[in-house]
């Protein structure tokens, strides 16, 4: 024999692989047109396959399940082996994506479906993987799934080859399978790993003119929508719903005392699964029991604060964890070495301890088991690891009693006293292709670190919401915490920081635009071109023909003024004159100066030396950006971002060239020198776009505004080279 199994292995081998095909088909079902009036075995009626991945839920494709009508579906299922087919009403509940397909009919990743029973059934449920993505570049995966076979339905169960992925992204990549015929009818069923025994995946889609097919990742199902507002029990987040109740199933399921049929554990165990190298299956599953008794994270952002706390964690892959399990998971592919049951006890530690989006009567009783679980395993490691393991909790519940949520607006050297996280959009206009850009997503750790997640080419500016909805989908869930979106930097080059409403992107056919949902700001990428352009460059001559004398820059007076060391106004160097700027309008309450306009009518926007002469505390204000009737609107907001003004405001004028502009001077006197520091702008513009969105009049005035916030504390990563030619 080849195999490196002793014939008694072999055997023991052969019998734990029938016994993990009998669990996979006893979860595995058949999804029906809804309605009476036909036999359980009547192929008209047949849509596709699914399983059950929890209690009462079955997980499908989406192209299956959108077959039926109004959203419902019958399911099909066999409560138990020799007890014949069942079917009960299930109603489709979610969709990814969640638009319809396109007129070609072919769904586009990551086509999934979640469907919930009208009615409790008993029945099995497959072990969902919690590891992160597996793309294999070969090997072998299983799958089941029923089709139509000499006009009757029966199910099918054998093994693909991996032959690759397919796909770029996170949410498109999709696994490559051949080796085996797909016949109509298996999308939508189980694809498991057969040396873990546990499902990964699921059938997506036949090849055409060729056999295999190909298979979605059930990570996946991370990407479904997060709940705006913070959780009030479990139930408010359909993900935590399902898999904490999937959790709860296998644990109680290894545990029950009456059980005569074997569990997911006992064939992992059978087939020398071990998961992290440092649990065994039974280990595992009670723990995940234990996890999906807490409620869940607060966030994404706060889980991957606990992961990143972890000695030894390195970054998970996309999406990222969002419940409990998922970063049990991560933890998996995190060590090399024997310390994987102090990397795994310290999370279920910080799990015990954590931040909760609510309390339930069950949740003290949850940590105390956790807690036991926790001791008795910790037992395995040595005295110095016990002494961790019970600080670690001390810490945890000392920091969880008064503790405070990130946020606030307080300053310290011009900085917020609590960072918080951010997204970041950063767009380099191809100077052959004016109306396009490349781009790339990243998120902004508190100490400005950039992680980026992804980047693309020649996007069209027309459709650069379209192309983004994905990666900025993640992104904002790294960075959410409930109540508290994240803010979006958008990075531009000077040419389009007038041209580009960023504010007004929607992530999805029926979503609101992004500015009444969060916090949208722009930055200059390219400030540093402004001094190479001849127009600027005229300005910055006339303005230090000024100032003749080398006084070196000091500070700023009362009034926000600078002056040397001669005690006489004098300019600093620029970017040293556009932090001092920034220090200043963060530490006292903003001024603003309306450059553009006067009581109505229009005036040319002030000179760069102009500029440059306006108090520290001054916030520009453009009224008449974007009339394009005056030579120097295209350089209006260039000069103002040469002068070294990192916070400006303006407002889309194209389709009101003759809009009153009173109302609009008011309210930008009001909102934006009404906070005591500038750090509140940001929230400011958001709430007014919140307001205007739901159509309150008395911000109609600020319809169509724009907000630099271009933080020179913070400065772009990669300093200009964004996308660089291979």
């Amino acid at each position: 024999m080849t195999s490196g199994y002793a014939p008694g292995a072999s055997s023991a081998l052969d019998a734990a692989r029938r016994a993990l095909s009998g669990l996979v088909m006893a979860a595995t079902v058949r999804i029906h047109r809804a309605g009476s009036g036909y036999a359980l075995d009547e192929p008209a009626s047949f849509l596709g396959s699914g399983f059950f991945v929890a209690p009462n839920w079955v997980l499908t494709c989406a192209h299956v399940a959108c077959e039926g009508e109004g959203g419902e579906v019958a399911v099909v299922y066999q409560p138990a082996p020799g007890r014949g087919m069942s079917a009960v009403t299930g109603h489709v509940v979610a969709m990814l994506p969640d638009s319809p397909a396109p007129p070609s009919g072919n769904w586009p990743a990551p086509d999934l479906a979640l469907i919930r029973l009208s009615a409790p059934v008993d029945h099995e449920c497959v072990y969902v993987s919690e590891r992160p993505p597996a793309y294999y570049a070969d090997g072998k995966v299983l799958y089941a799934g029923w089709t139509e076979v000499d006009g009757r339905l029966q199910m099918l169960y054998g093994p693909l080859t991996v032959q690759g992925t397919i796909g770029g992204w996170a949410s498109d990549v999709q696994l490559r399978l051949g080796e085996n015929d797909l016949p109509h009818g298996v999308s939508g069923g189980p694809v498991i790993d057969p040396e873990r025994g546990e499902v990964i995946g699921l059938v997506k889609s036949q090849a055409h003119h060729a056999r295999g097919g190909t298979s979605i990742g059930l990570e996946q199902l991370r990407t479904l929508p997060v709940p705006a507002e913070p959780l009030a029990a479990e139930h408010d987040d359909l993900y935590q719903a399902v898999f904490q109740a999937h959790d709860r199933y296998h644990r109680d399921r290894q545990r029950h005392p009456d059980a005569r049929r074997q569990t997911w554990a006992d064939v992992q165990r059978q087939l020398g699964a071990r998961p992290g190298r440092t649990l065994s299956p039974d280990e595992r599953v009670q723990l995940l029991g234990r996890l999906a008794d807490l409620p869940p994270p607060v966030s994404t952002h706060s889980l991957l604060d606990i992961l990143d706390d972890l000695p030894g964690f390195q970054a998970p892959l996309l999406p990222a964890p969002r419940g409990w399990r998922d970063g049990l998971g991560a933890l998996y592919e995190s060590v090399r070495d024997d310390g994987a049951l102090a990397l795994v006890l310290g999370y279920a530690v910080e799990a015990m301890v954590a931040e909760r989006p609510y309390v339930a009567p069950s949740t003290p009783a949850a940590e105390e088991a956790l807690r036991r679980w926790a001791w008795q395993a910790v037992q395995r490691l040595g005295a110095h690891q016990r002494q961790e393991l019970d600080a670690r909790r001390s810490r945890g519940l000392r920091r969880r009693g008064p503790r405070v949520r990130r946020g606030g607006h307080g300053t310290a050297h011009g900085r917020p006293a609590v960072a918080r996280p951010a997204v970041l959009v950063e767009l380099e206009q191809r100077h052959w292709e004016p109306d396009h850009c490349d781009w790339s997503v990243s998120v902004l750790s508190p100490d400005a670190e950039a992680r980026r997640l992804d980047d693309g080419e020649q996007a069209p500016l027309t459709r650069l919401a379209e192309r983004l909805t994905a990666p900025l989908t993640e992104a904002f869930r790294h960075c959410d915490e409930p109540g508290r979106p994240a803010v979006l930097q958008v990075a531009l080059p000077y040419s389009l920081l007038g041209r580009l409403a960023a504010d007004e992107w929607r992530l999805g056919p029926d979503a609101q635009p992004l500015g009444a949902l969060r916090p949208v700001v722009l930055r200059c990428s390219d400030r540093g071109r402004l001094a190479e352009d001849d127009a600027f460059a005229e300005d910055e001559y006339a303005y230090e023909s000024e100032y003749p004398y080398p006084y070196g820059y000091q500070g700023a007076d009362a009034d926000g003024h600078a002056y040397g060391d001669d005690g006489a106004a004098r300019p600093p160097d620029p970017e040293e004159e556009r932090r001092a700027r920034w220090r200043w309008l963060h530490m006292h309450r903003a001024s603003v100066e309306v450059l553009d306009c006067d009581e109505g009518l229009r005036k040319p926007v002030p000179r760069l030396e102009e500029l440059r002469g306006l108090p520290y505390g001054t916030v520009p204000v453009l009224c008449r950006y974007g009339d394009d009737r005056y030579d120097d609107d295209a350089a209006a907001l260039a000069r103002i971002v040469r002068g070294g003004f990192g916070v400006a405001l303006w407002r889309h004028r194209r389709s009101l060239p003759e809009a009153v502009c009173g109302e609009f001077h008011r309210g930008t006197f009001d909102e934006i020198a009404g906070p005591p520091s500038a750090h509140q702008l940001p929230e400011v513009v958001h709430d007014l776009r919140r307001k205007l969105r739901v159509g309150q009049t008395e911000t109609f005035w600020a319809a169509g505004i724009a907000l630099l916030y271009d933080d020179p504390l913070q400065p772009l990563p990669g300093a200009g080279d964004l996308l660089e030619a291979p």
